[in-house]
């Protein structure tokens, strides 16, 4: 990164179809988006003075960079060099109609190419529109019914179209249909941060700790769990602290971490976090 340079919070991580890395932070010694090669060398950033408080962000197939903003309630998207393609929300103004979000914390793209957005900390719901931004419909509110949401956190969509959304203080999934119909709920994982499926519908998840998870998983900050889609059975886990979890194509395990880290899991062994060489502690050190 350039000299002086360094991530405070990263709140996400995403990759492109050329590998390139997208990191999304907080901190005021960078710009908020900050984009690596496959690498790890810095190619260019953006966003300085655009966002209120960085939260989550996803590349899409066409490499449009997408991100929320739930510190001034808005959702933009990006060409991969920067330049403003939509802009949704009202800036600095929360509210609960169409055409606004109150601190929006995730996108999620259909196969139709719709997209849907969990907002959030303040509205409790998920809304969907077109891919150019026309509102088609929201469904949720605070509660913790079926449909009910407290901090949609995170939310993911299958190859079918299915919809999950990560109810964080309801320490559940709940999964609909594209249109919100309610089919499903997973309530043993705890409270989890994140989703990501992949394009062949494996589930990953990323969770910390909460009381239930203190019973058994006392050491634990978080952790990584890959989950089948079908059952909700958890196939596999490890632990990682993090706010954010990608995986490529080729099977790398992305961490964004509040700590101030991206993690980079290759398939058996943890490498060091992009950003050491600029003052940030290797993942891989005590």
């Amino acid at each position: 990164m350039p000299e002086g340079w360094k991530f405070g919070r990263v709140s996400a991580v995403a990759t492109d179809t050329a590998g390139n890395v997208y990191v999304f932070q907080r901190g005021k010694k960078a710009d908020p988006i900050v984009v690596f090669d496959s690498k790890g060398k810095y190619l260019r950033s953006w966003g300085r003075g655009m966002f209120g408080n960085p939260h989550g962000m996803r590349v899409d197939k066409n490499n449009h960079v997408w991100v929320t903003d739930n510190g001034d309630h808005q959702v933009f998207r990006f060409t991969n060099e920067g330049q403003v393609l939509l802009r949704l929300g009202q800036k600095a103004k929360p509210g609960t109609d169409d055409r606004s979000f109150n601190r929006p914390t995730d996108i999620a793209f259909a196969p139709s190419g719709d997209v849907y957005v969990s907002d959030g900390y303040g509205n409790s719901r998920v809304v969907k529109f077109s891919r150019e931004g026309k509102y088609l419909l929201s469904w949720g509110r605070r509660g913790t019914g079926t449909g009910e949401f407290n901090t949609p956190h995170s939310i993911a969509v299958d190859s079918r179209g299915q919809v999950y959304v990560s109810d964080r203080e309801n320490n559940r999934i709940q999964i609909f249909d594209p249109n919100g119909k309610f089919l499903r709920q997973w309530t043993h994982l705890g409270a989890t941060q994140n989703i990501f499926i992949t394009p062949k519908d494996e589930v990953w998840v990323i969770t910390h700790r909460n009381n239930i998870e203190n019973l058994t998983y006392d050491t634990l900050a978080g952790r990584i769990m890959r989950i089948d889609i079908s059952s909700g059975k958890i196939l596999g886990a490890m632990e990682s602290p993090g706010h954010w979890i990608h995986l490529t194509p080729a099977g790398e395990i992305f961490i964004g971490s509040l700590t101030g880290n991206v993690f980079r899991w290759y398939p058996g062994w943890l490498t060091r976090g992009l950003g050491a060489e600029e003052g940030l502690r290797p993942a891989n050190q005590p």
